[in-house]
């Protein structure tokens, strides 16, 4: 039966933050819609690479390189000028209509939130005072702390550590499978925010699914709270 968590980590980028924004800016590039897609998925290709092999790299400096293939997939470059203005709008992603209000509903609910991220730490700080959430989150936590990225166990039990928790006290919440996979496998409760996707059944399965933000985090807060030992 599950209870409900102590604390909270979100995912930020795609999860909380949209890089919907980016994708007329590589179509003005002359790359097709579908870029961005591509671009994403193959920074976190990199990203896993990096992981699996005991080694990191910053995500910024691993998505430069992705801009750089696939560009070259389709025959074009590009000016430094012209790549820096496209991987710096990363810094300055829209929020998820909906995201201010799933941190609220959990702060109201007494759970702590934490922001936990292949991204920097301070593009993440800056990406949440924009969005007027930064004094709903504790702490935020990026995997240049740990020098591995998500999805390795070491970046939720960092999360945990950061919490003073034990791993079944916290649950993480992401719109990316992959991400969910690792902390289930480090032993978070995990929401899956769906918008449509469906979760893989190779991987481990969430233990909340919604379609929203708002939604995963609202079933997070109505779950009963652990009964306090005897």
């Amino acid at each position: 039966m599950l209870v409900r968590p102590k604390a909270v980590a979100f995912d930020i980028i795609g999860t909380v933050f949209s890089m919907e924004p980016m994708r007329p800016a590589l179509v003005a590039m002359g790359l097709p819609p579908l870029a961005l897609d591509f671009l994403y998925t193959a920074g976190l290709r990199d990203m896993f690479a990096l992981a699996a092999t005991g080694t990191f790299a910053p995500f910024q400096s691993v998505l430069s390189g992705c801009l750089d293939e696939v560009l070259a997939m389709h025959g074009l470059s590009a000016s430094p000028e012209d790549r820096n203005a496209v991987l710096g709008m990363m810094k300055a992603l829209p929020p998820h209509e909906d995201a201010k209000a799933a941190f609220e509903v959990l702060a109201d609910s007494g759970i702590r939130v934490f922001a936990v991220s292949n991204g920097a730490a301070a593009t993440t700080r800056g990406l949440l005072a924009a969005a007027g959430m930064e004094g709903l989150v504790e702490r935020v936590l990026s995997v240049e702390d740990v020098k591995l990225s998500k999805p390795r166990a070491e970046v939720y039990c960092h999360a945990t550590r950061a919490a003073v928790l034990a791993p079944g006290d916290m649950a993480m919440i992401a719109t990316h499978p992959w991400d969910l996979h690792g902390a289930r496998m480090a032993g978070l409760m995990t929401g899956y925010v769906a918008r449509g996707v469906p979760y893989s059944p190779a991987l481990e399965p969430p233990d909340l699914t919604g379609e929203t933000l708002l939604e995963v985090a609202s079933a997070m807060a109505r779950l009963a709270p652990s009964q306090p030992d005897a």
